[in-house]
């Protein structure tokens, strides 16, 4: 009797079920998830974003106030000059943490610059001036392929690529300097790159703080740091979320459509001092940043790759496949703004 009773109250459910749903209207239907659809952009060349990484690394340590800085800039005044940009240099003064008066060159190269629509790209081209995280030499400079190098040669090649396409949009690209000469922590541990405030990114607050009252300033933008290295782990970092958190989500929705989501992480980093913080702040430019922010396996805290301020930071550890995943990604959102 009691499973009669519940075959039919199985029936009334089911018969009940039926005449809702042909009553629905469209107004209260569920609404679908929205799929994105992206255009297909062109063709990263991950192999020649590598040689413009050796041709900076070539040059040894980028520190300010050194012939190799000086010489690598003039490359890369050339370099953005041969590939149809308008280029133009911020020079100045700043003063490093320990008083000392160094030289800023902040190189800036314009494509379409009458576009009504322009994007900020930027990375920094300095290297540290000492491996404060490493065993040995600590006070001599790292090479900085991955911290400085990386980024700077994914945007050559994504200006590369752009130069020679009809996209209507506006780019802006600026190559910061003075970014890397923060103060130094000698324990070889893992430090808190807030506690340091403004001795870092002294490039990129320059540049904000000497802004032409006549700058269009761009719709948003995207800062590359340290992109590069095998299996390197770009998490949505807090400040960029906070700043710029539509173009963020974007991106990392796209990375993953174009298979790199082991690259793009949907995991929160919280929030660290970097040129797009001053780029937030100052210049109120919406900017997010693309930077290998990862929980160390032997800190246990959020770190930058056992790489990170030591002499390890080389060649070796720079990865092609790193590079498209970065390069592809950001190029490829460019034809979907």
């Amino acid at each position: 009797m009691l499973l009669f009773k519940r075959n039919i109250l199985l029936s009334l459910l089911i018969i009940f079920s039926f005449s809702s749903c042909s009553n629905t209207t469209k107004s209260e239907e569920k609404p679908q998830k929205k799929i994105e659809k992206w255009v297909e952009g062109a063709e990263f060349n991950a192999d020649s974003a590598y040689k413009f990484i050796v041709n900076q690394v070539n040059y040894g340590p980028r520190v300010p106030n050194t012939s190799n800085h000086e010489k690598c800039g003039d490359w890369l005044v050339s370099k953005l000059e041969n590939m149809g940009c308008q280029v133009s240099e911020q020079k100045g003064e700043v003063i490093a943490f320990n008083g000392a008066k160094l030289p800023v060159r902040n190189i800036i190269g314009n494509l379409n610059p009458s576009s009504k629509t322009k994007v900020l790209l930027c990375a920094h081209w300095d290297t540290r001036p000492f491996a404060d995280r490493d065993s040995n030499n600590i006070n001599q400079p790292i090479i900085g392929a991955n911290d400085g190098a990386s980024g700077v040669g994914v945007l050559l090649e994504i200006a590369r690529v752009f130069a020679k396409d009809s996209l209507e949009i506006g780019l802006e690209i600026i190559f910061f300097d003075v970014e890397d000469y923060g103060a130094p922590n000698y324990n070889s541990s893992f430090f808190d790159l807030n506690s340091m405030n403004d001795t870092w990114c002294l490039g990129s607050q320059f540049w904000c703080y000497n802004l032409d009252a006549n700058y269009q300033k761009p719709k948003f933008g995207i800062l590359l740091d340290m992109v590069g290295a095998k299996n390197a782990v770009f998490p949505k970092e807090e400040i960029s979320r906070q700043y710029s958190g539509y173009h963020l989500n974007k991106i990392w929705k796209l990375g993953d459509y174009l298979g790199y989501g082991k690259y793009f992480k949907k995991k929160i980093a919280p929030p660290l001092t970097d040129d797009h913080t001053y780029i937030n702040k100052l210049a109120q430019i919406p900017t997010l940043d693309i930077i290998h922010y990862d929980i160390s396996p032997f800190t246990n805290r959020y770190d930058f790759g056992r790489f990170h301020h030591t002499h390890q930071d080389n060649l070796d550890i720079i990865e092609i496949k790193t590079l498209k995943a970065v390069g592809q990604t950001v190029l490829t959102y460019l034809y979907n703004i």
